[in-house]
């Protein structure tokens, strides 16, 4: 008999087998499917989670995990397209568990779905590699719009806390100003913000896509950056970009 947690959990990851992402793509017109790793401390609010993403046909959650450990345990074992998590998780914070997956699991990209609004916590968990951030007070519609966001390569940052995070960085009176980005590289900066791939700004640019990644290299020691999403808003509150964040991507 196995053994089950305080709670009625088992004390492994949730994991839901299903084809590999090489075998998942749609037929028949059908949009493919997202594997979603889900994420969090609160049984009933993964629940929740799970059932809003699921009334969509194009959204699959292959694994749950109740903390930190976990959820790490879980990416490795099914290579998920997007990873849910909180914040604040036993064992291993979502900061850590996003960390892991950007340098150990690439390919997937990581939602944060949180409570807090906090500025550390969202630039902590945005120089850490998350490409969204959205509150647990958002609507369904905003959720599953945020999976899809994120899953395609774009930027998914609650409105309110995209506000908050520009007005603080505009109010560092003591920041120093950083360097010019050159014509070239604010081209594949704008591409960056309408969730181009590396692969797509280099087609678009008529460059490679190494050459992308050492531009992108060269953008983030500039604007002193950990990720794309950092990137781009710092270069929005700069003045040198529109306000691509949380836009569909025109064209």
């Amino acid at each position: 008999m196995k053994r089950r947690g305080a709670n009625g959990e088992s004390p492994r990851a949730n994991v839901a087998h299903h084809p590999p992402k090489a075998a998942r793509s749609g037929s028949g017109g059908k949009p493919p499917i997202i594997r979603v790793v889900l994420a969090d401390d609160h049984i009933v609010v993964r629940a929740g989670i799970r059932q809003i993403l699921e009334t969509v046909p194009d959204i699959r959650v292959v694994a749950e995990a109740k903390d930190g450990q976990q959820a790490i345990e879980a990416v490795e074992t099914t290579r998920p397209d997007v990873a849910v998590l909180d914040v604040k998780m036993p064992k291993i914070t979502g900061i850590e568990a996003t960390r892991w997956i950007r340098k150990n699991a690439p390919s997937t990209a990581v939602l944060v779905l949180t409570a807090f609004d906090d500025d550390p916590y969202v630039l902590a968990v945005l120089q850490a590699g998350a490409t969204g951030y959205v509150l647990k007070s958002a609507d369904a519609e905003e959720i599953v719009r945020a999976v899809r966001s994120v899953h395609a390569g774009r930027s998914a940052v609650d409105p309110d806390i995209a506000g908050k995070m520009l007005r603080s960085l505009s109010g560092d009176s003591g920041a120093v100003r950083p360097e010019r980005l050159t014509a070239r590289e604010l081209e594949v900066l704008f591409l960056v913000a309408k969730g181009r791939t590396n692969k797509a700004i280099g087609s678009a640019l008529a460059i490679s896509a190494r050459t992308v990644q050492g531009h992108l290299a060269k953008i983030f020691d500039k604007l002193q950056a950990e990720s794309r999403t950092e990137a781009v808003m710092r270069a929005v509150n700069l003045g040198w970009l529109p306000d691509a964040l949380g836009r569909e991507p025109q064209g």
